[in-house]
């Protein structure tokens, strides 16, 4: 984690050039292209709806993996999209993330209670901190699960989405090694559809981002950068301070109620 850590960091300088392409529907694009494509019906953070929104520019090459999925007897399954500032500032908070991330915590400290700032550094690890490295904020990202076509079973890969464990990396040693190869069989598939892996999820995809760029290796500046969406025409606006913590640590702490015996000892 703390190399995802480092990696996060790193992206808060690389260069982005927003293009101010709009958004589409994902579940409209795949309707109109007849894709056997399913999506999340889970409440997104807060209760609020799951937006299936992807830049128009990515739209093509999405579906055309979606075939290729259909072609080999899979069938994507899309867990996650676009998201507001607010439902990212929010995933943070939630006890799915926060308490897995402070019981691992413990675990490597030998019982011991983390200290706030290592707390932090390991949710943005896993929760972008910020909008410049939140991709999903830059509708340029999806997290996907696989379901076998015949079967209606997901593909096995380790652990379900949202899975929050030594599991978690894409390359994980803690997984049997069909997961693995569906895991691997998966990110090749994407890749020739033009879109990349994050290595410390696997369940992350992004194409034309900082991520992307910056993973590929391209030195391109990324073309897509956090954005507000207007829904009514999927018009985008950029972030106006796109490197602003999402969560303070304060408001971290919080966040550590008592509702939670973790969360108020990791905090105190």
């Amino acid at each position: 984690m703390e190399e995802a850590y480092a990696f996060n960091r790193r992206l808060f300088d690389y260069p982005v050039e927003e293009c101010g392409e709009p958004v589409g529907s994902l579940p409209e694009a795949a309707r109109e292209a007849g894709v056997e494509v399913v999506f999340s019906e889970t409440p997104h953070v807060n209760g609020l709806p799951r937006l299936f929104w992807l830049r128009e520019g990515l739209i093509p090459a999405w579906l055309a993996a979606a075939r290729e999925m259909n072609e080999r007897g899979w069938v994507m399954r899309v867990e996650d999209a676009y998201r507001t500032l607010e439902m990212q500032k929010h995933l943070a908070r939630q006890e799915y993330t926060f308490d897995v991330v402070v019981r691992m915590l413990r675990w490597e400290l030998g019982g011991a209670d983390p200290p706030l700032d290592l707390l932090v550094r390991r949710l943005a690890a896993l929760i972008a901190p910020a909008p410049k490295v939140g991709t999903h904020m830059s509708a340029s990202a999806v997290d996907l699960s696989v379901v076998d076509r015949d079967s209606g079973e997901e593909v096995d890969r380790g652990g379900p989405y949202v899975l929050i464990s030594e599991a978690t990396p894409m390359d994980s040693p803690f997984i049997s090694p069909q997961a693995q190869a569906n895991r691997q069989k998966l990110t090749a598939l994407m890749r020739r559809h033009g879109f990349v892996a994050y290595p410390w999820e696997f369940w992350h995809y992004s194409a034309g981002d900082a991520f992307a760029e910056h993973l590929a290796n391209t030195c391109r500046p990324a073309r897509y950068g956090p954005v507000h969406v207007n829904p009514a025409d999927g018009r985008v606006t950029p972030v106006e301070h796109p490197r602003a913590p999402l969560n303070s640590p304060e408001e971290l702490a919080e966040s550590c109620g008592p509702g939670s015996r973790d969360k108020s000892r990791a905090c105190s």
